[in-house]
């Protein structure tokens, strides 16, 4: 009873965190600005909240954050903006539901990256469920059930959203060299280099309207604030089955929005890709493993 009692608040807090990022998308949608400006606006505003939290925290003045570990947050930084840029772009082009579900697919370029250029051993277990996740992908994308021809810009969404998960399993790798680090504060060196690297390229001094500033808050202290703050505080506190159910609260809830508010709702197929991503995510997680799994060489 003990153990239950001390994981029920962090996983209320996933929860919450899981169900606050799922409505990041219409959050985007309804600022209706170009994927640019609004990802600064994002780095903008959740560095003011991840600075203010830092520093009420005392996390901040960091001490163990030396010109190496500046330089590797960096780069994690410039690949996590460029994510969040082709993820908004994805929801323009496709759905909010389909580039979700689609973006889903991260987990598994980590594992990839990792054998290809770490040297990672992977197992036969693990290359079936990447190939029913990659099926997945290819049913969650609308493309091959389609009878009609084929939308060039959608084609050009998907493309654009394995790029943004790509993007993002690159940072999830880099900041695996900051694990002493506080991740609030890899966070907010993160969006600090967005707010720099993004501010000659957006259009920040053309009049937005005034309704677009209340959604860009949110994207910038709900989604890059509050969410992270909530999910890194229940992470360490819960085990790894616990994390990989509850983090597809966010899809969940995409999806909804997709269907109750923009009226676009899942297909059979792409419904069948979800559930393939979802059984291929935590069969890697989890390491559920078939009778004849073994390790392939590296």
């Amino acid at each position: 009873m003990e153990r239950t009692s001390d994981t029920r608040l962090p996983a209320a807090k996933l929860v919450a965190a899981m169900a606050i990022v799922g409505t990041v998308g219409a959050f985007a949608v309804e600022a209706g600005l170009d994927p640019v400006t609004t990802v600064f606006w994002r780095c903008t505003f959740g560095t003011v909240f991840l600075g203010a939290w830092c520093l009420l925290r005392g996390y901040l003045p960091a001490s163990d954050l030396s010109p190496a570990r500046l330089a590797l947050a960096a780069l994690g930084g410039v690949c996590m903006v460029l994510s969040w840029i082709a993820f908004f772009a994805g929801f323009a082009m496709t759905s909010i539901a389909t580039t979700t579900i689609v973006y889903h697919i991260q987990p598994f370029f980590v594992v990839l990256i990792g054998v290809l250029f770490l040297k990672e051993r992977i197992t036969l277990d693990q290359v079936v469920w990447m190939a029913a996740a990659f099926a997945g992908v290819v049913l969650a994308s609308g493309l091959v059930v389609s009878s009609d021809a084929v939308d060039t810009a959608w084609v050009v969404g998907i493309a654009l959203t394995l790029g943004a998960a790509l993007l993002y399993a690159i940072a999830t790798i880099l900041a695996k060299g900051l694990a002493q680090q506080r991740p609030e504060v890899t966070a907010l060196c993160q969006t600090v280099v967005g707010t720099i690297l993004l501010a000659p390229f957006a259009d920040i001094f053309r009049s937005i309207p005034a309704a677009s500033w209340g959604w860009l808050l949110g994207i910038g202290i709900l989604h890059t604030g509050i969410a992270y703050v909530l999910m890194y505080s229940a992470y360490p506190k819960l085990s790894t089955p616990v994390i990989g159910v509850l983090t597809f609260i966010y899809p969940l809830v995409a999806i909804l929005i997709d269907w109750i508010v923009y009226g676009h709702p899942l297909g059979i197929a792409q419904a069948l890709g979800m559930v393939l991503i979802a059984l291929g995510t935590l069969g890697v997680r989890l390491g559920w493993r078939f009778p004849t799994g073994r390790t392939l060489p590296a």
